[in-house]
């Protein structure tokens, strides 16, 4: 029993000293807290933007049908090349030709018609011409009339005279008077018929003005024949479906014997890509990256199809228009690529990498570098943090803008969209509340970004909501031309001056020192150090273990005896 109760004591001895050990006050104020560093580094930095999209055909050529009628004839299928002016599908033609050979004969008629016309012109112009030279002879028959009846007047008054002296007898004054009143009336009558001559002249003239009138008649009917005897012959040449393009024909949407209907809008019966061995991809890109992405950059992406390998294409087109799908702003992004093998088909899904800028030889730091500060210190601005101008264009939208300068918004707004009073509370309060939102949410810079991403988006729709139709389009309008505005300047300042940033490195005591840096271009993992107090070489703090080393040595060594 002795023996036991000694063994029990020294092992009670023994628990004693070991938890003395662990608990010296002195072991607690030597341990010192240890941290993580990476070495400042020189080498390459390739900043890239990730997205997703879909090949297409540089040109696709829509191939319908002005006509109706039933398919007789299919020359062309899928994946089938063909040629500009190439026969692809033939309609049903025998209506089309009845037609035509009715308006041919409407035609021939209306030729026959004009002929008549100008017969009958003809010989209203002869009849003109017969009856002028009529009417030349009366009036010579009136000028032998008018010498007649003067020389029947000079012998009526030379036997009147003679009379009067008793030299002639009454039978000869009386042949004089009866003369002359022959010539009188042998002239009235004359008068008479030069008179009707004119009237039947201006008869003839009018029947030549009518058969005038019937002629352009003819030739307007001719015209209009001629007219619908082409339209005709086009409708006959529009039933051969031809392509317009050379290419390739990617869709078929017509069977043999099918109807075509074609009299509302032109049903499309094919579908050709014109040049299949330069195609595009058509990237929809969010608004906090399109203000990095510039027509010329480089780009790689792969697709499912062929995993293994990585396609090269260059950015052609970044199309200012913008689209909102499900309250995010995207922009269209035309990438051009070489397809001279045709591995790339239409409709494929691309998984791309933008590449905004490529640097070689620049002085790097570990981003986690510039995330970290020690426990209790404010957080400086960092590239995509929290009041830095992020090289992704103004990510966070109205809602930074909000956190920093509610007023002026709000002026800017009321400015804007002609706020009435009732709106601009409505507003005051949205940008209030989403101030608050954003305050409320941690220390966390990803969490805030996240957080700032959705009242932004929040605040947009509410606004919105409370606008009238002409707002709204002035709203959106602005909203655009804002973003694309601040992602262009913000991506420019990052390029040329960089973006301010904050790290951590040891000084000669081992404590965390602070040094200020102008942070460029970055790949998610290392961002380019544009100017600062730091080389190559340095160690920069990028978190911290919580526990020191001489603290677990000294435990160990302890628990050792």
């Amino acid at each position: 029993m002795k023996r036991i109760a000694l063994v029990s004591f020294a092992l009670l001895l023994l628990a004693g000293i070991a938890f003395v050990a662990v608990r010296q006050p002195g072991d607690v104020a030597d341990a010192t807290p240890a941290y993580r560093t990476e070495p400042a580094t020189r080498g390459a930095i390739t900043a890239s933007v990730s997205a997703t999209g879909t090949v297409t055909p540089t040109t696709i050529v829509i191939v319908g049908s002005q006509l109706s009628g039933q398919v007789v004839e299919i020359l062309a299928d899928y994946n089938t090349p063909v040629k500009a002016g190439q026969v692809l599908a033939r309609l049903n033609t025998d209506t089309l030709k009845a037609r035509r050979d009715a308006a041919r004969a409407d035609l021939a008629q209306m030729v026959a018609t004009r002929r008549l016309n100008e017969a009958q012109g003809e010989k209203a112009v002869s009849e003109i011409a017969r009856a002028e030279a009529q009417q030349r002879d009366l009036r010579a028959q009136l000028q032998r009339a008018d010498v007649m009846l003067a020389d029947a007047q000079t012998t009526f008054e030379r036997q009147s005279s003679l009379k009067e002296r008793g030299i002639t007898s009454d039978v000869t004054l009386q042949n004089a008077t009866t003369q002359r009143a022959s010539q009188n009336a042998a002239r009235r009558s004359v008068e008479a018929q030069i008179a009707s001559s004119e009237a039947q002249i201006a008869s003839l003239k009018a029947d030549a003005r009518i058969v005038e009138a019937q002629k352009a008649s003819s030739e307007a009917q001719i015209a209009k024949a001629e007219a619908q005897v082409r339209q005709i012959e086009v409708d006959l040449a529009n039933s051969e479906i031809r392509s317009p393009v050379d290419g390739v024909v990617i869709q078929r949407n017509i069977e043999l014997g099918a109807t075509v209907a074609a009299s509302l809008s032109a049903p499309t019966l094919f579908l050709v890509a014109q040049d299949l061995r330069v195609i595009d991809v058509y990237v929809n890109l969010d608004e906090a990256d399109v203000g990095r992405v510039k027509p010329g950059n480089e780009v790689e992406f792969t697709v499912s199809a062929h995993p293994g390998r990585v396609f090269r294409g260059q950015v052609k087109l970044v199309r200012l228009g913008s689209q909102n799908v499900q309250n995010v702003v995207i922009y269209t992004t035309i990438v051009s690529v070489q397809n001279e093998d045709l591995t790339l088909l239409p409709g494929m899904t691309a998984n791309l990498r933008l590449f905004t800028e490529r640097k070689t030889d620049v002085l790097r730091v570990s981003n986690a570098a510039l995330r970290w500060v020690p426990p209790g210190t404010p957080r400086s601005p960092a590239p995509g943090g929290e009041g830095a101008a992020s090289p992704r264009g103004g990510e966070d939208g109205e809602a930074s803008a909000a956190q920093r300068n509610p007023a002026q918004l709000l002026e800017t707004l009321t400015r804007e969209l002609a706020l009435t009073p009732k709106q601009v509370s409505e507003a005051q309060a949205l940008t209030t509340a989403m101030r608050e939102a954003v305050t409320k949410a941690g220390e966390d810079p990803a969490a805030r970004r996240e957080i700032a991403r959705k009242q932004r988006m929040d605040f947009a729709r509410k606004l919105e909501a409370m606008l009238t139709p002409e707002q709204q389009e002035k709203y959106r309008a602005f909203r655009a031309s804002q973003q694309q505005r601040g992602a262009g300047r913000n991506a420019a300042q990052a390029s040329a001056q960089g973006v301010p940033a904050r790290i951590f490195v040891l000084d000669e005591a081992g404590k965390p020192r602070a040094l200020t840096l102008r942070i460029g271009a970055t790949d998610g993992t290392l961002s380019e150090v544009l100017s600062g107090e730091i080389k190559p070489g340095d160690g920069v703090i990028t978190g911290s273990s919580g526990g020191g080393k001489q603290a677990r040595q000294s435990s160990t060594f302890r628990f050792g005896l």
